[in-house]
C-alpha cells in the first residue's frame, strides 16, 4: 500500500552532547503547577494536576523565530521545565516515575491568553488557546548524564531584557515524579512524550519584534523571536 501524499516529517529535537535526535511523539503540559502562578491566575493554590496538550508540530526546536499568531492581542509568554521521556507505561507508581525520563529542557509555553480566558467563561476546551502553530519553542535535550534530576534552581525568562519571571523549581506544586505518575493513570506513556511541567508567575504579554530568552538552572538559554 502507498500513501495518498507525503507523510509530515517527524517532529524532533536536539540531545546536548550527541548528534542522535530525540523523536517526539506527544507533548503533555501541566496546568498551574507553581502556586505563585495559580495565584495570579485567580485559583487554588495547590490543586490537583490537570493536563492539555499541544500538537508535537507546535515545538519550534532551538528557537529562533516564531510568527505571532492570528486571532488574539493577548499573547503570553510561559517558561517551563521539560521532562523527556524515553520510557513508557501506564499507572507508574511515583517510586518508579523517574525510571521513565531521558533527560531535560528549557521550554516556553505560548498561550492565547484572551481565547483562553473566552474558553475558559463558556466552559469550552483550551486547544485554539494553547496548541497553536508555533507555540512551544524548546531547547535541547540535557540527558541525565549531564543534567542529572533536577529539583532546585532559577527557572526564568526575560523579554527586551527585562527580567518577567524569576522562580525556582523548588516552587513546583508537585514534583516531576508526581507528574508522571498523575498523568500515566490517564493517558499510557511512551519514549518520544514531553511534558512541560509549568510555570512560575509573571506571565505577561508579547509583541511583534520582543526577544524572549528564557533558561533553567543547568540547561542553558532558549532564545526566540516574536515576528
Amino acid at each position: 500500500m502507498s500513501y495518498l501524499f507525503e507523510p509530515p516529517p517527524t517532529v524532533a529535537v536536539a540531545l546536548a552532547g550527541s548528534d542522535a535526535l530525540f523523536p517526539v511523539r506527544r507533548v503533555y503540559c501541566v496546568g498551574r503547577n507553581y502556586a505563585d502562578h495559580a495565584a495570579e491566575m485567580g485559583a487554588d493554590t495547590r490543586e490537583p494536576p490537570f493536563f492539555f496538550g499541544k500538537p508535537a508540530d507546535a515545538l519550534v526546536p532551538g528557537g529562533g523565530t516564531v510568527a505571532y499568531p492570528p486571532a488574539t492581542a493577548n499573547l503570553q509568554h510561559e517558561v517551563e521545565l521539560v521532562v523527556a521521556l524515553a520510557g513508557g507505561g501506564r499507572e507508574v507508581p511515583v517510586a518508579r516515575a523517574l525510571d521513565l525520563v531521558l533527560g531535560y529542557a528549557v521550554g516556553i509555553d505560548l498561550t492565547r491568553r484572551d481565547l483562553q480566558q473566552a474558553a475558559k467563561e463558556k466552559g469550552h476546551p483550551w486547544d485554539m488557546a494553547k496548541g497553536f502553530d508555533q507555540s512551544a519553542p524548546i531547547g535541547p535535550i540535557h540527558p541525565l548524564s549531564i543534567a542529572g534530576h533536577p529539583t532546585s534552581g532559577a527557572i526564568w525568562l526575560r523579554v527586551n531584557g527585562e527580567l518577567r519571571q524569576n522562580g525556582d523549581l523548588r516552587q513546583m506544586s508537585w514534583s516531576v515524579a508526581e507528574v508522571i505518575a498523575r498523568l500515566s493513570g490517564l493517558v499510557t506513556l511512551a519514549p518520544g512524550d514531553l511534558i512541560f511541567t509549568g510555570t512560575p508567575a509573571g506571565v505577561s504579554t508579547l509583541a511583534r519584534g520582543d526577544q524572549i530568552e528564557a533558561g533553567v538552572a543547568g540547561l542553558g538559554e532558549l532564545i526566540a523571536r516574536i515576528v
